[in-house]
């Protein structure tokens, strides 16, 4: 058992330095690929902490790795830090409010996901050196997630081929494991082309592009019912051709995110939603591109990983709120809707062991959830993807939440994004981070640990090998 003390006063002694780092990215509130700032300042802090830095990882500008130690095992901690559009809200109130209209926000907390991870591995740094203990510890800085699949760029140059481990967390609204196995996913555009014309004196001569796209959305709408009950489509018209309704608009293009357990099935409703846009070019004598832009992987759980990761939950003290804390939480949850809040807790339910069903009615009474909620290894439904679902193909893999926001917070949305900027979600940070140091120490002090969960990892994948769902030749987009 690794000493926590060490650990903590690790982290305690920097803890000043983690929030600030978490606020300046909250405030730069860059997006998928042009997080150059916030890559620059994550980066600068670990070489100044002795690691070497590499950068332009896998072609992507804002990618890096850093590495400390030498030899194995390699034990890697994943970090993000972009932030979302149209999301710009004022810091630490209860009503939205943008800083810019239309501006970007960190509605997902990647601020203090890559500044948490960064703390782990600082303090893992830290602690090898006290105990002489041999192995690497790596951060990467992976740009891009939100929309992007940066990691799975990353996974297609085999950035990540000589890890041993990956551990990483989310900020959410309670604590405990990421007991789920997450959707893979295909994003694809679809650009239709046609013939401009005069919609009233020569409406015959044109060909809309936007007839297509949706004729497409409406195919695409039927086939629902036909298709696995775990499978969302969704799509977004980027450009619907023009202002003018009296312009046969020649050009047109929707955006489609396809997802599914497994990538064979996203493959082959894929190839489905092919046929469609096929179908409505056919009916509007138009032609049309395909774009594909970026695709993840499912999620693989580790249960020899996450049974360290509890047992380092059970090593850390649960964080303590203050009355100011507390009522600034319950001022968000006037916000939040009673259906967002019964779902939340729905999650929750389906998590819990049966044996401990009756803990949801205490939690129910609280705005911010200290306690650790307990999981199961039974397989868990999450309808959301991540691109660590690639590098969970690569190396076995182990995750977390910790309770950064109020009960039942939707993610990508204002509420999340000026709660992330208080002091309740910087203590979730640093919990977190603590507990992914304290399971990372625990396979560096006993190497065996990870031989099992490779032996797990390799049964899981039942002799499949990781094939990038992104081709060659595709690269990063940026948003639009």
């Amino acid at each position: 058992m690794p000493e926590f003390e060490t650990i903590r006063s690790i982290i305690d002694r920097k803890q000043p330095l983690f929030d600030d780092i978490a606020h300046q990215i909250w405030n730069l509130a860059e997006l998928r690929f042009e997080e150059k700032e916030s890559s620059k300042l994550l980066s600068s802090v670990l070489e100044q902490e002795g690691f070497e830095v590499d950068y332009n990882v896998a072609g992507l500008s804002t990618a890096f790795t850093a590495s400390y130690g030498s030899g194995s095992p390699v034990v890697s901690f994943l970090g993000e830090f972009d932030a979302l559009s149209q999301l710009s809200q004022k810091p630490s109130i209860s009503y939205q409010d943008p800083v810019f209209e239309g501006e970007s926000g960190h509605g997902c907390g990647h601020h203090l996901l890559g500044t948490g991870a960064l703390a782990s591995a600082v303090a893992v740094r830290h602690y090898l050196d006290k105990h002489q203990l041999p192995g690497t510890v790596r951060f990467y800085g992976c740009p891009g997630e939100e929309g992007g699949s940066g990691k799975a760029f990353m996974a297609r140059e085999g950035v990540f081929d000589d890890i041993d481990t990956a551990i990483t967390w989310h900020p959410g609204s309670y604590n405990s494991l990421f007991a789920f196995e997450s959707l893979a996913n295909y994003q694809v555009s679809f650009r239709f082309k046609g013939k401009a014309s005069h919609a009233a004196a020569s409406p015959h001569l044109g060909r809309s592009a936007l007839d297509a796209v949706e004729l497409m959305n409406v195919g695409v709408n039927y086939l629902r019912e036909h298709m696995i009950d775990e499978a969302r489509v969704h799509y977004a018209i980027v450009n619907s051709g023009g202002l003018s309704p009296n312009v046969v608009q020649a050009e047109a293009e929707v955006l489609y995110l396809i997802r599914a357990p497994e990538l064979s099935q996203v493959n082959a409703l894929y190839k489905r939603v092919q046929d469609i846009a096929k179908g409505a070019a056919l009916m509007t004598e138009t032609t049309f591109d395909i774009h594909f832009e970026k695709g993840c992987s499912n999620y693989v759980r580790n249960h020899v990983l996450e049974e360290q990761m509890t047992a380092a939950f059970q090593a850390v003290p649960a964080v303590s709120y203050t009355d100011e804390e507390r009522s600034y939480a319950k001022a968000i949850q006037a916000s939040i809707t009673e259906e967002e809040r019964t779902g939340f807790f729905k999650d929750i339910e389906d998590m819990l062991p049966d044996d401990q069903k009756n803990l949801l009615d205490t939690m129910k009474n609280k705005d911010l959830l200290e306690d650790v909620i307990p999981t199961t290894t039974k397989k868990g439904k999450n309808i959301g993807s991540t691109d660590v679902g690639d590098v969970s193909w690569i190396a076995p893999t182990v995750q977390c939440f910790t309770t950064c926001f109020t009960a039942g917070t939707p993610f990508h949305t204002w509420q999340m994004v000026t709660q992330g900027a208080s002091t309740a979600a910087y203590k979730g940070m640093k919990q977190a981070s603590l507990v992914m140091a304290d399971t990372a120490i625990r396979l560096f002090e006993s190497p065996e640990l990870i031989s099992k969960a490779k032996e797990e990892h390799q049964s899981k994948l039942a002799g499949k090998s990781y094939i990038c769902p992104i081709p060659k030749g595709v690269s990063p987009s940026y948003v639009r």
